[in-house]
C-alpha cells in the first residue's frame, strides 16, 4: 500500500464526516418527506447512495484505488442533473442582516457527494499515474550513468547497439540512392554505381566523427538520455509535490473546505464551498498531466499557474464561493470535466510519457541480449546432436541418481527413525544386544550343578547333607569355589596320578565353566550399559542423514529463493541508500526554501518518491507494529508544512529509532 492509497483514504473519510457533520433535521443531507414518499425520487437516491458507496475505500477490504474505467463508468450511469437556486432572504432576515440559510434538495447534494468520491478517486489516479511513471527512471539513469563513466559498459553498449548504427546506415544509403533515382531496373552497374557513390559522401560527411572513438559517441549518448530522463524524473516530482501542495491533500488537512464544521457557518455561501474546491481540483490536475505533456520553458508551477488563471473552475477563493452560491457549479457540468479528465487528459499523458521513456530509456531486452541469444541459437544444433546421441547415457545418470537419492533417504533416514521410534516404545526387536538374553543364566546353573555334583562325588569324610549342598549352592553363587580348588590344589601335586586316579580333569573343566560365567557377567555389565544408551545410538545412526537432508535443502532453498538472508541484506542496504538520498535532498532544499521554511514542490516531490520507495522496501523487513510506528514517521516527513528543520529531525528520529533494521 503506498502513500497515495493513504491520502485517498484521508480525503474519503473527510467527505464521510462531511456528510454525517450536516445530516441534521432541515439540513441539505437530510432527506426530505416529500423526496421519502416520492417514487420516483426515492429510486433515484438509491441509486446514488449505491454509486456512492462503489467509490468509497471503505467498500472493500483491499486498500487499493477503484481503476479509471469504473469511476467513468459510474459518471456515466448517474447521469447528474440537478441545478439549484439559493432562497432570498426575508424581509426580517435582511433587515437584521441575519445570514440565510442555503437550502437543496438531497438528491442534488447526493450527486455532489458522489462527484466528490469520484473526484477522490480519480485524484489517486493521477498521483499514481506519475508516482508509477517515475519510479523506474532511476534504474534507466543508472544504466546510462554505468555507459557514461565506463569504457567496459561503453563498449558493451556500442556492440550491443551496432545491428541499429547498420540498419540506420543502410537505410540512408538506400534513400539516398532511391532520392538520386536508381532502380535495379536500370540495371546493376548503375544501382551500384549510385550505392558506391552514396557511400562516400556518407563517409566524407562522417569524417569528423571518425575523430571521436566508438566508444566516446556511446558515453556522450549515455550522458544525453540520462539528462534527458533526469528532466522528466524532475517534472514528474515537480507535477506530484504541486498536487499534493494545493490539491485535495491539502484541502483535506489544512483547508476548512473539506472539515467537518463544529458550529454554523458565519455566511451562507460556506456550508457548499468544499464544492468549489472539488471544481479547482479537477481544474488543477487538468493543468499538471497537460503541462507535463507539452513540457514548459520556464517554471513549472508558473506555467501551471497561468493555465489555471484563465480556468473558469479554478477561481480565487471568494469568487469561486459567489459561483457556487449562484448556482454557476452545476453537478452534470463538473461531472463532464471530470469524464474529459479521466478520457482524454490522462491517457493522453500516460501515451506521451510511454513515448517520452521508450525514446530516452534503456534498450529493450532483445537489443541487449542478441549477442548471446544469437550465439544460443547458433550452439542449438549441436547440444541437440550431442543430448540425441548420449540419450541413454543421460537415461542412465538420472536413473541412478534417482536411486541413489531414494536408497539414501530408506537407509540413512527412514529405517534409522523407525529404530528411534521403536526404542522409544520398548520395541523388543530394535533393542541393542551383544548377548541373548537366557545365555548368563544358563552358564551359572549349569556351573552349579557341576560344583554340587563335584561335591556329592568327592566328599572329604563323610556324605554331604541337603544343608551342606545348599551351602554350596549359595558359594557358587557367590562365585566361591573352594570345594573344588582344595581338590584341585591336591590333585595338582602329582598331576599324572590325580589326572588318572583323582578329579583333576573335572576340577579343571569346572574352572573353565567358571570362566566363561565370568566373562559372560562382565559382556552382561556392557549390555546393561549399550541398552541405557540406545536412544543415544538411535540418533547418532539418524544424524549423518539428517545433516546431509538440511544441508541439501538449504542449498537448494538458497539457490531457488536467493536466500531469505542475502534478501534481507540487500533490502537493508537499499533502505540506507534511500535514506542517504532523502538526506541529501532536504539539504539541498535549504536554498529553495519559502518564508515558512517549506521545500519548493519539486523537491517534495523527489522527497516523496523516495519515501514511497523506503515505505515499500520496509514493509518486507519490519514487524508489523514497528511498520506502523514507521508509516506515521514518514506521514511526518512526507507533510511539507512541517518545515524544514522539522523534516530533518523526523530523518534523525528514523535513523535511530530504526537503526536495528536499517
Amino acid at each position: 500500500m503506498s502513500f497515495v492509497v493513504d491520502q485517498v483514504r484521508l480525503i474519503d473519510s473527510r467527505l464521510d464526516q462531511l456528510q454525517l457533520s450536516k445530516q441534521q433535521p432541515g439540513d441539505s443531507f437530510c432527506i426530505s418527506s416529500e423526496e421519502a414518499h416520492d417514487p420516483g425520487k426515492a429510486t433515484r437516491i438509491a441509486q446514488l447512495q449505491r454509486l456512492i458507496k462503489s467509490l468509497s475505500t471503505t467498500s472493500s477490504s483491499k486498500a487499493t484505488l477503484v481503476p479509471v474505467p469504473s469511476i467513468k463508468s459510474v459518471l456515466d450511469e448517474a447521469q447528474l442533473c440537478t441545478s439549484w437556486q439559493p432562497f432570498a432572504q426575508d424581509a426580517s432576515e435582511a433587515r437584521f442582516g441575519t445570514p440565510q440559510r442555503i437550502e437543496t434538495s438531497y438528491e442534488h447534494e447526493l450527486e455532489w457527494l458522489l462527484l466528490s468520491k469520484a473526484t477522490a478517486q480519480a485524484y489517486g489516479s493521477v498521483l499514481n499515474t506519475i508516482l508509477e511513471g517515475a519510479l523506474p527512471l532511476e534504474d534507466d539513469i543508472w544504466y546510462w550513468q554505468d555507459i557514461a563513466s565506463t569504457y567496459r559498459y561503453a563498449g558493451l553498449y556500442s556492440v550491443q547497439t551496432s545491428p541499429l548504427r547498420l540498419w540506420t546506415w543502410s537505410k540512408d544509403i538506400y534513400t539516398d540512392v532511391r532520392r538520386r533515382g536508381g532502380a535495379i531496373a536500370n540495371g546493376w552497374s548503375q544501382f551500384y554505381g549510385l550505392v558506391k557513390d552514396a557511400v562516400q559522401e556518407r563517409s566524407i560527411a562522417d569524417i569528423q566523427r571518425r575523430v571521436v572513438s566508438p566508444l566516446a559517441l556511446a558515453q556522450a549518448e549515455g550522458k544525453q538520455k540520462a539528462k534527458a530522463l533526469r528532466k522528466i524524473r524532475l517534472r514528474s516530482a515537480n507535477a506530484l509535490g504541486l498536487l499534493l501542495g494545493e490539491g485535495l491533500s491539502y484541502e483535506s488537512m489544512h483547508g476548512e473546505d473539506l472539515r467537518t464544521f463544529d458550529s454554523e457557518p458565519t455566511r451562507p455561501e460556506d456550508q457548499h464551498k468544499w464544492k468549489g474546491t472539488i471544481a479547482r481540483s479537477i481544474a488543477l490536475m487538468d493543468a499538471v498531466l497537460r503541462i507535463l505533456d507539452e513540457g514548459c520553458p520556464g517554471k513549472f508551477d508558473d506555467a501551471v499557474a497561468a493555465i489555471t488563471e484563465e480556468d473558469q473552475y479554478f477561481a480565487p477563493q471568494e469568487s469561486s464561493r459567489e459561483a457556487t452560491t449562484t448556482g454557476f457549479l452545476k453537478p452534470a457540468d463538473v461531472a463532464q470535466r471530470l469524464h474529459d479528465l479521466l478520457t482524454r487528459s490522462l491517457s493522453k499523458h500516460a501515451s506521451s510519457y510511454t513515448v517520452a521513456v521508450h525514446q530516452n530509456g534503456k534498450p529493450s531486452p532483445l537489443i541487449r541480449y542478441w549477442l548471446p541469444a544469437s550465439l544460443l541459437l547458433i550452439s542449438s544444433t549441436t547440444i541437440l546432436r550431442i543430448a540425441v546421441n548420449r540419450k541413454e547415457q543421460i537415461l542412465t545418470w538420472v536413473r541412478e541418481f534417482g536411486q541413489t537419492v531414494k536408497d539414501f533417504w530408506l537407509n540413512w533416514v527412514i529405517e534409522p527413525s523407525k529404530k528411534v521410534i521403536g526404542t522409544i516404545r520398548h520395541d523388543e526387536g530394535s533393542e541393542v544386544s551383544i548377548m541373548s538374553k537366557r545365555s548368563l543364566e544358563g552358564d551359572r546353573a549349569s556351573l552349579e550343578r557341576m560344583v554340587v555334583d563335584f561335591a556329592v562325588a568327592h566328599p572329604n569324610d563323610s556324605p554331604m547333607n541337603e544343608s551342606q549342598i545348599a551351602d554350596i549352592r549359595a558359594k557358587v553363587r557367590e562365585g566361591d569355589l573352594t570345594t573344588v580348588l582344595k581338590a584341585y590344589e591336591k590333585d595338582i601335586q602329582k598331576p599324572i596320578m590325580g589326572a588318572i586316579t583323582g578329579s583333576l580333569v573335572s576340577a579343571l573343566l569346572i574352572q573353565i565353566q567358571k570362566t566363561k560365567v565370568d566373562v559372560e557377567v562382565a559382556m552382561s555389565g556392557i549390555d546393561s550399559i549399550l541398552k541405557s544408551q540406545e536412544l543415544l545410538f538411535g540418533f547418532i545412526g539418524l544424524t549423518p542423514g539428517v545433516l546431509v537432508t538440511i544441508g541439501l535443502y538449504r542449498w537448494l532453498n538458497g539457490v531457488f529463493n536467493n536466500r531469505a538472508s542475502m534478501e534481507k541484506w540487500a533490502t537493508q542496504g537499499q533502505l540506507v541508500l534511500i535514506l542517504r538520498n532523502i538526506d541529501r535532498i532536504l539539504v539541498a532544499a535549504r536554498r529553495t526554501t519559502n518564508d515558512y521554511g517549506e521545500i519548493s514542490y519539486e523537491d517534495q516531490g523527489l522527497l516523496l518518491f523516495e519515501i514511497h520507495r523506503f515505505r515499500q522496501s520496509a514493509q518486507a523487513i519490519f514487524p508489523r507494529r514497528m511498520f506502523q510506528d514507521l508509516l506515521q514517521d514518514l506521514d511526518e516527513l512526507s507533510e511539507n508544512r512541517n518545515g524544514l528543520q522539522r523534516q530533518k529531525e523526523v530523518v534523525e528520529r528514523i535513523r535511530w529509532a530504526y537503526a536495528k533494521y536499517i
